[in-house]
């Protein structure tokens, strides 16, 4: 199959149990719980989203005509040495594309392959990170991983149950919106209460990193 990629770009990992990894992020187009227009933000699952994933148009976008040469130049943007080479599939919902063929290919080229997802997609097999960040209204389907990231405050989210889910890690995450100091104390306060909990702060934003 063909991949509709947003972007691609070499960075850090900004948030989660990996920040301050080294990884190429592969940005897929679309999403299931929102269009990315502004016009149908209000009716959207997910309202808060703060992701530019509609198109093709970013940095090595494009729609990659197979699994192969979408691996390739992941590679190329990593470099040679793949000793710790590491690449995050997000989007909008990454799962809505990246199936096995792909895994399979960015490993051949030496990644370890990391999604960020929201869960409402079983997640094919053969990742070396799950991450889901989970979206009050969604009905999510994967509920196992290795970290689990809550964006908050989010209304309706049913975070106890959330607990009994199959993951490592527990995440709590400030929303970035304008109640910015509101939301960073709102998750340090969710945090001190349940300490199954740990808070992820979004740092590329603060290092101005893509």
């Amino acid at each position: 199959m063909s991949y509709a990629v947003k972007e691609m770009f070499l960075t850090l990992q900004g948030e989660g149990r990996q920040a301050g990894r080294r990884a190429v992020f592969l940005r897929f187009a679309g999403c299931n719980l929102w269009t990315g227009r502004e016009q149908d933000r209000a009716d959207a699952v997910c309202r808060f989203c703060d992701t530019d994933f509609v198109g093709m148009d970013g940095t090595d976008g494009g729609r990659y005509p197979d699994a192969a040469a979408l691996a390739a130049r992941a590679a190329a943007l990593w470099g040679d040495d793949r000793a710790m080479a590491y690449i995050v599939c997000t989007g909008g919902e990454p799962l809505l594309q990246l199936d096995r063929a792909l895994i399979d290919a960015l490993q051949n080229e030496g990644f370890a392959v990391a999604v960020e997802t929201n869960g409402t997609i079983a997640a094919p097999a053969g990742l070396d990170w799950i991450c889901v960040s989970p979206k009050a209204g969604s009905d999510v389907l994967q509920r196992s991983g290795n970290e689990l990231k809550l964006v908050w405050p989010q209304p309706g989210s049913d975070f106890e149950a959330m607990e009994g889910w199959d993951f490592e890690h527990f995440l709590i995450q400030p929303m970035d919106d304008e109640r910015g100091a509101a939301n960073v104390q709102a998750a340090i306060d969710f945090a001190m209460q349940r300490p199954l909990w740990r808070l992820s702060l979004q740092t590329h934003k603060a290092l101005g990193l893509r």
